[in-house]
């Protein structure tokens, strides 16, 4: 028969790439459109995988519930973990395995797009051409080249934002406790504390995974630091900035700008098509009123390539399963 594997939170493009993979063809997929929680964890029933995305709940009590129907992987297809309560699935005897490193291309290139975008305010010229406004009032932008970017976070991702921003001939500074000494010296980027990049940079951008450490990295007294009219860009996690903060920074008009594709209260609403419905979100709807915040929905990932390494990562470990072997050893939690 092969493997049964239960994937939550599906989407259209789930189906294609999960199942068009090499491998793929063996596996038993049941597809589930809602997400995994503690009143959906039964839909697993018969299966040895469930498959889950950045959203999914799995605590405890959704853990144990699944360790009681027989699951044994928790493969989720995306890098971030901070759902999955680890010690739980320890003491139960369930391995987690994630995709941590999928085309980090996708996620620096969309970032690329929501600086130039929000920068040279293509959304607003979009919506006025749409109704003949050929007004460009209101419309200016700033040079990037010769200004000064700042990176949270040095890992794959940031380290080739800084380089598309070098690339512009922007000056780049970075802030990350494990520094890349070696390429920050090749590409010419300058590593300083996190108080400086915020206190200098024109464009700053968060790329570190959420941890209690990092949560609100982004607060009051770092917006107050920051550059009057610079644009903060965060493709990451949303709990990385105060939201209501960023709300009062806004407020004050002291941001150029603010392009997001996280958001703090994310769930039950990005993914999903809410255009006929009233948003109950009112820190959400908030944002939205600003002119200058430019939002996407959690989609800098979506590439052919990302959904391709994705696809092909859960299905190997899924296999890994099925023949007994050890799960990929970088993919394992």
């Amino acid at each position: 028969m092969g493997t049964t594997v239960a994937v939550y939170d599906t989407k259209p493009y789930d189906r294609v790439s999960l199942t068009s993979v090499e491998g793929a063809e063996s596996i038993n997929w049941r597809f589930l459109d809602f997400r995994l929680g503690v009143d959906t964890a039964h839909a697993a029933s018969g299966a040895q995988v469930v498959c889950v995305f950045v959203n999914d709940d799995a605590d405890r009590a959704v853990l144990e519930g699944l360790s009681g129907l027989g699951v044994r992987l928790l493969a989720l297809r995306c890098t971030g973990f901070n759902k999955v309560n680890l010690t739980a699935a320890q003491e139960l005897g369930l391995s987690v395995t994630r995709v941590p490193n999928y085309s980090p291309y996708s996620v620096a290139e969309h970032t690329i797009a929501l600086i130039l975008a929000l920068n040279r305010k293509l959304h607003r010229a979009f919506n006025r051409v749409r109704e003949l406004n050929f007004s460009l009032t209101g419309l200016e932008g700033f040079d990037l080249h010769g200004k000064t970017a700042g990176i949270f976070g040095t890992g794959k991702i940031g380290r080739i934002v800084a380089e598309i921003l070098k690339g512009f001939g922007m000056r780049v500074l970075a802030y990350d406790p494990y520094a890349s000494t070696d390429w920050a010296a090749q590409h010419g980027v300058i590593y300083a504390d996190r108080a400086t990049l915020a206190r200098e940079s024109d464009v700053l951008s968060l790329h570190v995974p959420l941890t209690p450490e990092t949560r609100h990295m982004v607060r009051r007294e770092t917006l107050d630091r920051m550059k009057p009219g610079a644009i903060l860009v965060n493709v990451s996690r949303g709990q990385l900035i105060d939201t209501s903060a960023l709300i009062q920074a806004l407020k004050s008009r002291r941001l150029g700008g603010v392009a997001l594709d996280v958001y703090e209260e994310e769930e039950g609403v990005f993914f999903e098509d809410l255009s006929g419905e009233v948003l109950e979100d009112d820190v959400l709807a908030r944002l939205l009123t600003f002119p200058n915040v430019l939002i996407t929905a959690h989609q800098a990932f979506l590439t052919r390539e990302a959904l391709k390494d994705i696809a092909r990562v859960t299905v190997e470990n899924v296999r890994r399963l099925a023949a007994g072997q050890p799960f990929l050893e970088e993919t394992l939690l």
